[in-house]
């Protein structure tokens, strides 16, 4: 049982490995991650939950990775500049057409595993349009969501405060201004649980990012990071179960 990169094997290999692993492929977004953080921060950190999570699971499971699709649907975040975005219908559109390849490719089964909470419900949509169409089983989900809320982060999963930034100075500590950080000027309106509130103005309040980044801990990250891991990693074990 091995982790096979995709792009780094030729066709013939893939047609061996499709049937039998699993493959996963990542999203992710170029987006705009407040004053202090990298724009490849959704990216960055959905890669490093499947690296460690294969670390885990590549002693019982073969898995294919393919490429990360590193551009997500983020025109919320196109007023504050540094986004690169797709529109919804064509993030929906690229994620049916790497679906259906993996399905000529012969892919058996697939995580659809995301990392921006702006693609969250295309993911789902995409997924289960091609499940049934393109006859094939595939598995959805964003990373954060297959863990509890932490206790310690006020607002999570949040955007560009106290986890994500806790989770990129683990992970990509380089890529992390902890200078230029300070408190989002606004709060995100209550919401009771399972409500969506989409409001013209909501970002633009709070000037792109949410709650307190400066409380960010490198050790809080490396937890929580392990535990993002340790959860995708018990999904991949249940998917090889069925």
């Amino acid at each position: 049982m091995a982790v096979y990169k995709w792009a780094e094997l030729t066709r013939e290999e893939i047609a061996k490995l499709c049937p039998s692993a699993i493959t996963i492929l990542p999203v992710a977004s170029i987006e705009q991650h407040g004053l202090h953080m990298a724009t490849s921060t959704d990216t960055v950190l959905v890669d490093e939950v499947i690296a460690r999570a294969c670390v885990t699971v590549s002693d019982e499971i073969d898995i294919l990775l393919a490429p990360t699709q590193t551009y997500g649907s983020s025109d919320h975040h196109l007023p504050f500049g540094g986004t690169l975005s797709l529109t919804s219908s064509t993030f929906y559109a690229v994620l049916r057409d790497l679906l259906r390849s993996l399905a000529k490719a012969g892919c058996g089964r697939s995580l659809l595993l995301n990392g921006h909470g702006g693609n969250a419900a295309i993911c789902r949509v995409a997924a289960d349009d091609a499940s049934r169409e393109e006859n094939m089983m595939i598995v959805s989900a964003s990373y954060w969501e297959l863990i509890e809320p932490p206790n310690d982060v006020a607002d999570f999963p949040g955007h560009a405060g106290k986890f994500e930034t806790s989770l990129m100075l683990s992970a990509r500590p380089e890529l992390v201004h902890m200078e230029r950080a300070q408190p989002s000027p606004g709060n995100e309106p209550p919401r009771n649980r399972g409500l969506q509130i989409s409001a013209p103005d909501l970002w633009s309040r709070i000037n792109g990012f949410t709650d307190d980044p400066r409380s960010a801990e490198v050790e809080i990250g490396e937890e929580l990071l392990d535990r993002c891991a340790q959860a995708v990693a018990q999904a991949l074990r249940g998917i090889a179960a069925l």
